[in-house]
């Protein structure tokens, strides 16, 4: 079963989703193409009962709730059905930013000061690592969904209030200049194995990327470019870095672990890691790929075939 939001879409950008619908159309036409038998499905409610199917690709992460993410994984476990990803736990690890961040400072992994302002907990200004600049957003958030920034704690706090009202937690930090350095993580004979690193290049580090941009729903063109990333001295760092991250999540089939490079202080910082993240040929991963070597077509079969080996699906 393929199970994502736009799975039936018929083609083109989405109004609210952009080009979230063109990625889901793609890895939908790259999965029939496989020969697979495959069943399609863009609601929960397809799990609600036990479908007749041996293995699930999901990709409805965004569901509009709180933890979203974590709904498919529970329903596949519930029902005893494998499922392509990460169990529920460490899904819901990776999804909440506040948790991810305590990993990375018990393994000596660089990352900004945070605070978290959890739904109906005190809201407190001593709490907050304030700085003359500042970023809140959705602690589960995907694709800067919800990101602001604000320059004094009446911003922040009113910033907090506005994710609160949308039914979401809060984690605000302290705003970083620089670039995103965007590492793809797969599972190769389970072992991980770090792909062609790539870099969100921005023309102005202090340019704070949006949803919209990265769904292509607003011009993006002169702001920043996805570029591999092959610096000499930070591309070995962010590696060491990323391999003490991995570790917090095995097994999983593929994930983005995502750093914030700013040259000119020479300091890099761990933002977040992104399990079952975009796959799109027109996305980190899609290019990664390319600089591989590989095809659009050769990364996805790659990915579902690991997994469907890790479950005992297929042989060798």
């Amino acid at each position: 079963m393929f199970i994502a939001k736009h799975a039936k879409w018929p083609g083109g950008l989405h109004p609210e989703d952009g080009n979230h619908a063109l990625y889901h159309v793609e890895v939908r036409e790259i999965l029939q193409g496989l020969g697979l038998n495959l069943v399609l499905a863009d609601r929960y409610e397809a799990l609600f009962e036990k479908p007749d199917v041996d293995f699930v690709f999901p990709l409805l992460n965004r569901g509009g709730f709180l933890n979203s993410e974590m709904m498919l994984p529970l329903l596949c476990t519930r029902h005893g059905i494998p499922f392509l990803g990460a169990s529920p736990i460490l899904r819901g690890l990776s999804d909440d930013k506040h948790l991810t961040k305590l990993e990375a400072v018990a393994r000596g992994v660089p990352t900004s000061p945070w605070a978290i302002y959890r739904r109906g907990a005190p809201v407190r200004e001593a709490d907050a690592p304030m700085a003359e600049r500042m970023v809140i957003k959705p602690n589960a958030s995907s694709a800067s969904w919800g990101v602001m920034d604000a320059f004094d704690w009446a911003g922040v706090e009113r910033a907090i209030a506005e994710i609160h009202n949308m039914g979401h937690d809060a984690i605000v930090e302290p705003f970083l200049n620089g670039s995103d350095v965007e590492v793809p993580v797969i599972t190769v004979d389970g072992e991980p194995v770090v792909m062609p690193m790539m870099l969100f290049e921005q023309a102005d580090p202090s340019h704070l990327r949006t949803y919209y941009e990265k769904r292509d729903l607003v011009d993006r063109a002169q702001k920043y470019q996805l570029v591999e990333f092959t610096n000499g001295e930070w591309q070995p760092k962010i590696d060491e870095l990323t391999r003490k991250m991995v570790e917090v999540f095995r097994p999983f089939d593929y994930g983005r672990y995502e750093f914030r490079l700013d040259q000119e202080t020479g300091e890099v910082r761990m933002l977040e890691v992104n399990l079952n993240c975009n796959l799109w040929s027109e996305k980190v991963y899609g290019r990664s790929a390319k600089a591989a070597g590989w095809t659009q077509e050769q990364l996805i079969e790659t990915i579902l075939c690991e997994s469907l080996r890790r479950h005992g699906l297929l042989e060798g």
